[in-house]
């Protein structure tokens, strides 16, 4: 009891240094280490080892059961209480099981020791014969829990054990000199991992790595300029399948989301819930049980804005059940949906392309006036459309929708129909926000489908129009055409981003180590004049500073939207970096909005990457509308923001290692002096984020560890 009560009075402390593990253990340890080695076998190698369900307890108010105590150490192991030992000279405690089988996730313990100590505490595996095992000091990065005077410390066997050798023992000794006081341990286990960290594992994640990691310089710089981050960058899609049976969406902390897709292109609002499919599905009209009004209610009720694709390719469902290819007039074709009336395609079995019947086969007209009379009804009904998109990547039409636009899209055309179909939502709401032309990638940004059509020869639609690539000579027009009308048809230019790199698009995606390294890697398309895209595209795409200079030097004063993106693997930790990145930035690059497709999988890295900037710590914590200026060194991204008063930043920090972590060494330029810290990190559980241990803090300066393949916000306030 004397004890208990001495120990009461002693109190842990966290404390970041980069001490260094103490030389080998002395001559008693050894001839332990050689007697138990006389009446023992080494543990044969199994690779395939079973990973077990349950916890191996070794030492509970007690040895337990197979378990023998061949340490060096002075040491007391009363009855129903925890070891007591002396760790004066290098001491050190080995415990010991004969023939232990089985693979384990963690070492878990706890411990308690007088403050002065600091970090002593030196743990690792063994095993008689040649294999090594690594010298874990035990950190901050372990403790898990701290109740009073003791620590409890969980060390995952990827630490221990990263070559999975076979052990038979534990050993716990004192890394430098320490004094003669006690020191207790107890509820020693060899544990499986939590379902937590299996998860985060599974998304490639969890990984805690080795030491304080590679050190990272990085700078926050509060004497530079801040640049307004538009909080419509944070935006999601419409998910037609999904709409009325998903919640989620609500929670990632959205702000804008968008009605579009090809669907949308044929969506019948006198109708209500009446669109065609196009070749996503066979060319079908469907009802999908909601409509526009719908989609634009549960916004409001949900406090997100609206973006509103409309119909410009001139043609809409006119009933919900029609096909563009009925098998009664076409016979068989080459994939076909059965479901009455039977529709194929649009391609024979042996791969002709069919002729396309009567657009009025699906469909109706839908000339401006349609659309405007839309336009002018929701005006009235005050539905608060944020943003009009001039319909959804027309240079696909011919492919898409080619049952009724089946001929390619020409630079002449899309002009015409943005000034038609402009003009008349311009006139049905003066104050609307009009976004286009939606294109769909890298080369109608340059060039229309035209020039590409089968049985032309290339480019002929750009040399008719003086060589100027698409977008570039779509902004000059429309800039003369306001000069000439005094009629501005369009704000915000809009163009779609997929990765032509092969990782994939929502679920999917190989997740292999090459091919998570270049999903994040992709993110530099978007900004990084210097990074030659791995694809075909195989030069630097570069796509929102390009996109700018184009603006200004055709239109100046537009806005810039991504209507649409993905790097798809939502559910691996290289898809959660590599969209936490393109957030950051998103805000870095000034976009005027962006638009997830669609939605993140509930709980997936994807999901908390939005969540780092909108609701990092469930109550409402976030990214703040001012950037700021920083650097960070390769393998790591720093984005940082601050509030109108400048006393409180949000930072966030990714490390893309999948192996190592990294020592972020912040420093904070002209940013005040810190004052309270809280760290948030994420690393793959599906749970989110969670409060980490602080690093060590100065003024204007703060060591952080980054642990591997992980997101992690800084939430601090200066004075």
């Amino acid at each position: 009891m004397a004890d208990r009560a001495k120990h009461a009075r002693w109190k842990r402390t966290v404390i970041l240094t980069c001490a260094v593990l103490g030389s080998g253990a002395g001559v008693a340890m050894a001839q332990q280490q050689s007697a138990a080695a006389k009446d023992t076998a080494a543990p044969a190698k199994d690779a395939a080892q079973p990973a077990n369900t349950d916890a191996v307890a070794v030492y509970d108010g007690g040895l337990q059961a197979g378990w023998k105590d061949i340490g060096w150490a002075p040491r007391e192991l009363p009855k129903g209480a925890p070891a007591r030992l002396r760790m004066v000279n290098y001491g050190g405690w080995i415990l010991y099981r004969p023939k232990l089988a089985g693979a384990y996730g963690a070492l878990s313990f706890r411990f308690t020791a007088p403050e002065s100590y600091g970090e002593f505490l030196d743990v690792r595996l063994d095993a008689p014969g040649a294999a090594t095992f690594p010298h874990v000091r035990i950190s901050p990065e372990f403790i898990v829990k701290r109740d009073r005077e003791w620590a409890e410390v969980v060390v995952p066997m990827e630490v221990l054990n990263p070559r999975s050798e076979p052990f038979d023992r534990l050993v716990m000794r004192a890394s430098k000199e320490v004094g003669r006081d006690w020191v207790l341990f107890d509820k020693v286990a060899l544990v499986p991992l939590s379902p937590d960290v299996a998860a985060a594992r599974a998304a490639g994640g969890g990984r805690m790595g080795r030491g304080d990691g590679r050190e990272s310089k990085m700078l926050i710089d509060c004497s530079a300029p801040s640049k307004p981050i538009n909080p419509l960058i944070y935006g999601i899609a419409l998910d037609g399948n999904k709409e009325t049976s998903d919640t989620h969406q609500w929670k990632l902390g959205a702000t804008i989301r968008r009605w579009g897709g090809n669907p949308t292109s044929r969506y019948n609002w006198k109708l209500g819930r009446a669109w065609n499919t196009g070749n996503d599905w066979y060319f079908r009209n469907v009802q999908l049980g909601f409509g526009a009004d719908d989609f634009l209610e549960s916004n409001r009720k949900n406090n997100v804005q609206s973006a509103l694709t409309l119909p410009l390719i001139g043609w809409v469902a006119k009933d919900t059940s029609s096909v563009g290819f009925p098998v009664s007039s076409f016979g068989p074709q080459q994939a076909q949906d059965d479901t009455e009336p039977a529709g194929g395609n649009g391609v024979r079995r042996d791969g002709t392309p069919l002729v396309p019947g009567a657009a009025t086969t699906t469909s109706v007209q839908a000339p401006p006036e349609f659309i405007s009379e839309w336009v002018k009804s929701l005006k009235a009904a005050k539905r608060g459309v944020n943003m009009y998109i001039l319909d959804n990547e027309p240079a696909l039409w011919s492919s898409t929708h080619r049952d009724v636009h089946p001929e390619p899209l020409t630079y002449d055309e899309l002009l015409k129909r943005t000034i038609d179909y402009g003009t008349a939502v311009r006139k049905a709401d003066p104050d609307a926000v009009i976004a286009g032309p939606a294109e769909w990638g890298w080369t109608n940004y340059f060039w229309s489908a035209a020039d590409f059509a089968p049985g032309r020869p290339p480019y002929t639609d750009r040399r008719a129009h003086g060589d100027v690539a698409l977008l570039p000579w779509y902004l000059r027009e429309l800039r003369d055409y306001e000069k000439k009308t005094g009629v501005r048809l369009l704000d915000v230019v809009d163009v779609h981003f997929y990765p032509q790199s092969n990782v994939g698009l929502g679920l999917e995606g190989a997740t292999d180590p090459d091919t998570n390294a270049r999903r994040i890697r992709s993110t530099r398309a978007l900004w990084d004049p210097t990074y030659k895209d791995e694809s075909w595209i195989s030069e630097p795409i570069q796509l929102i500073p390009r996109v700018k200079q184009w603006i200004s030097e055709n239109y100046p004063g537009r806005g810039m939207s991504i209507g649409e993106y993905n790097f798809g693997a939502m559910k691996h930790m290289s898809g959660g970096l590599a969209q936490a990145e393109a957030l950051g930035r998103f805000g870095q690059q000034g976009l005027t909005s962006a638009f997830f497709w669609q939605y993140p999988a509930e709980n997936s890295p994807t999901f908390w990457a939005f969540r780092a900037y909108r609701d990092f710590d469930g109550r409402g914590g976030r990214f703040q509308d001012n950037g700021l200026a920083t650097t960070a060194p390769e393998g790591t991204s720093l984005f940082a923001s601050r509030d109108a008063s400048g006393k409180k930043l949000t930072a966030v920090l990714l490390n893309f290692d999948p192996e190592q972590p990294a020592q972020a060494q912040l420093e904070f330029k002209g940013c005040g002096s810190l004052n309270t810290v809280r760290v948030m990190g994420y690393s793959g559980a599906p749970g989110g984020f969670t409060e980490q241990a602080t690093g060590k803090k100065a003024e204007q300066a703060l060591s952080q560890r980054l642990p591997p393949y992980s997101i992690t916000v800084l939430d601090l306030t200066v004075k």
